[in-house]
C-alpha cells in the first residue's frame, strides 16, 4: 500500500462502524480499524500480531480455515458468518466480506457484528420449533425429547435435564443425553443444581471461572427456572459436555427466553391433561366416573368376547349412608366416601377398574379371565375392609357396610346392558335382604370412647 495514503485511509477506516481487518499469509492481524475494539473487545494495538484463528469459536475454526484458504486461492467471500470469542469471553457473531490482495499478500476483510440479529433469529426459530413440538407431542416425555433437539441446535447440549413440580410440589424428572437414544437418569449434580434454581428462582452458570452454584467447577452447566406469569413449574438444565466451552451470559439469556416459551407450553399441556382427567374422573374421589367406566367396560367386553374369556362386575351401594349425611353433615359424608374409595382400591389389582357412579354407588370391573372364586375373594376382602371402620376428623369413627351385586360374563348376559342390569338387580336384592334382617345397623359412629348404633337403613 502506498505509504502516502496509508495514514488518511486508516483515519477514514476508524470512522466506519464496521471493522476493517487485514490478515497476512500466516493468519496474523497486521491492521485493524477502531471498530474492532467495540466488536472484539481488544484494543487495536492488542490485536496486531494475534492469530486470527485463535479468536474464532472452536466449533467454527475448521470451516473458517477452509474459507480463508479459498480466499487466498482467489475466491472472494461475501456474507460469510462465524463466531468469535471476545476478550471478556462472550460470543460475537460476525458477517465477513473478504478478498485476497496478491500484491500486498494480505486478506482484506470487512466485518459486521450481527449478534443482535442472530439472537433475534434464534429466538424466532426457537418459538416456531417449540410451537411445532407442542403440536407433535402427545405427552411431556415426547415434548422433552423434542426440546432437547431444539436446544441442541442453539446451544451446546450434550445433556438436558428438567425437573417439574407436580400439584403437591413433588419433583418429576426428565433427562436425556445427546449420545443416547434411551432416557438417561438425572445425575446427583443435576438434582442439586435444580434444587438451587427452584429455591432461589434465579438462573446459574457453572464452569471454570463462572460457577456460582454447587459442584466442583470443572463441568459446564447452565440452569434456569421454568416460570410462567402465574407460577414456577420447575427447572431446565443444560450440560455442555467435556468438549464444550463455558456457557456465556448470552447463552443464559437465550436459554431463559426459550425456557419461558417451554414453560408456557408445559403449563398449557398440564391444564389440558387436568381438564381431560376431570372430564373422565369423579371430582370427590378421583376414581373413574360413569363415562370412563362405560368406555372401559365396552373395551373389556369386546376383548372378552374376542378371546372367549370371562369378566365380572360388582355393584356396591353403601348401607345407611343417608344417615351419615343427616347426622354428621355432607362434609363428613364426603370424607367417608373418599376413605371408602381408598379402602376399596386396596382390595383390587392394578388391572381392575373401580369407579364411582354417583352418590354412594361404586362399581368394580374385574378382567383377565376372573373366575368365580376370584370374584368371591374380592367380595370378601371388600366386606372385611369396610368392617374396620373409618377414623375421620375430631375423633369421629364411622363404620359402614355395603350391599354387593355380582354379574359374570357370559353367564349373566351377552351384552354390557344385560350385565349391568343383572349386577344392579343383584345389588338391590342384597339390599332388600338386609332390610329384612334385624335393625343392628349398617352405619355406626363413635366419638372418642362412646359408641352409638343406628338402625338398619337400606337407602
Amino acid at each position: 500500500m502506498n505509504p502516502l495514503i496509508r495514514a488518511p485511509m486508516a483515519s477514514f477506516a476508524d470512522l466506519l462502524l464496521d471493522a476493517i481487518c487485514m490478515v497476512d499469509a500466516d493468519g496474523r492481524f497486521v491492521f485493524v480499524s477502531a471498530a474492532c475494539e467495540r466488536i472484539f473487545g481488544y484494543a487495536q494495538r492488542e490485536m496486531i500480531g494475534m492469530v486470527m484463528l485463535d479468536l474464532v469459536a472452536p466449533a467454527d475454526r475448521q470451516r473458517t480455515l477452509d474459507a480463508a484458504r479459498a480466499i487466498m486461492d482467489g475466491h472472494a467471500q461475501t456474507h460469510f458468518e462465524n463466531r468469535y470469542i471476545r476478550k471478556d469471553g462472550s460470543l460475537v457473531h460476525i458477517m465477513w466480506s473478504a478478498r485476497w490482495s496478491e500484491a500486498d499478500q494480505l486478506r482484506v476483510a470487512v466485518a459486521r457484528d450481527i449478534t443482535v440479529l442472530k439472537q433475534a433469529r434464534q429466538k424466532q426459530a426457537a418459538l416456531y420449533a417449540i410451537s411445532e413440538a407442542a403440536h407433535a407431542s402427545e405427552d411431556l416425555a415426547t415434548l422433552f425429547r423434542h426440546i432437547h433437539q431444539i436446544l441442541g441446535e442453539l446451544l451446546p447440549a450434550a445433556g438436558l435435564y428438567m425437573t417439574l413440580l407436580d400439584q403437591h410440589g413433588q419433583p418429576e424428572e426428565f433427562a436425556s443425553r445427546a449420545d443416547e437414544q434411551q432416557t438417561a437418569p438425572p445425575c446427583d449434580l443435576a438434582r442439586l443444581l435444580a434444587d438451587e434454581v427452584l429455591s432461589t428462582g434465579q438462573p446459574l452458570r457453572l464452569g471454570p471461572g463462572t460457577g456460582t452454584g454447587p459442584g466442583n467447577g470443572h463441568e459446564h452447566w447452565l440452569a434456569v427456572p421454568l416460570t410462567t406469569a402465574r407460577r414456577t413449574l420447575g427447572a431446565l438444565l443444560l450440560h455442555g459436555g467435556s468438549d464444550a466451552g463455558s456457557y456465556t451470559e448470552q447463552d443464559q439469556e437465550l436459554l431463559q427466553f426459550v425456557a419461558k416459551q417451554i414453560a408456557t407450553v408445559i403449563e398449557r399441556k398440564q391444564l389440558h391433561a387436568h381438564m381431560q382427567f376431570m372430564a373422565m374422573h369423579d371430582e370427590l374421589t378421583g376414581l373413574p366416573n360413569r363415562r370412563l367406566f362405560h368406555d372401559r367396560l365396552q373395551t373389556a367386553f369386546a376383548r372378552a368376547q374376542r378371546k372367549q374369556e370371562r369378566l365380572s362386575l360388582l355393584f356396591l351401594d353403601l348401607n345407611g349412608f343417608k344417615r351419615v349425611n343427616d347426622e354428621h353433615g355432607h362434609a363428613r359424608g364426603d370424607l367417608l366416601l373418599q376413605a371408602v374409595a381408598k379402602r376399596l382400591k386396596q382390595c383390587l389389582r392394578e388391572s381392575d377398574t373401580l369407579a364411582r357412579l354417583g352418590g354412594d354407588e361404586f362399581v368394580v370391573l374385574l378382567e383377565n379371565n376372573a373366575q368365580g372364586s376370584d370374584v368371591l375373594l374380592v367380595e370378601q376382602k371388600i366386606h372385611a375392609a369396610l368392617a374396620l371402620g373409618f377414623a375421620l376428623d375430631n375423633g369421629l369413627c364411622l363404620r359402614t357396610t355395603a350391599s354387593i351385586g355380582c354379574a359374570h360374563y357370559p353367564e349373566h348376559g351377552a351384552s354390557t346392558q344385560q350385565l349391568l342390569r343383572h349386577a344392579d338387580q343383584a345389588m338391590y336384592a342384597a339390599k332388600a335382604k338386609l332390610a329384612g334382617l334385624s335393625g343392628s345397623g349398617e352405619v355406626r359412629h363413635r366419638r372418642g370412647t362412646q359408641t352409638a348404633g343406628a338402625d338398619a337403613d337400606p337407602g
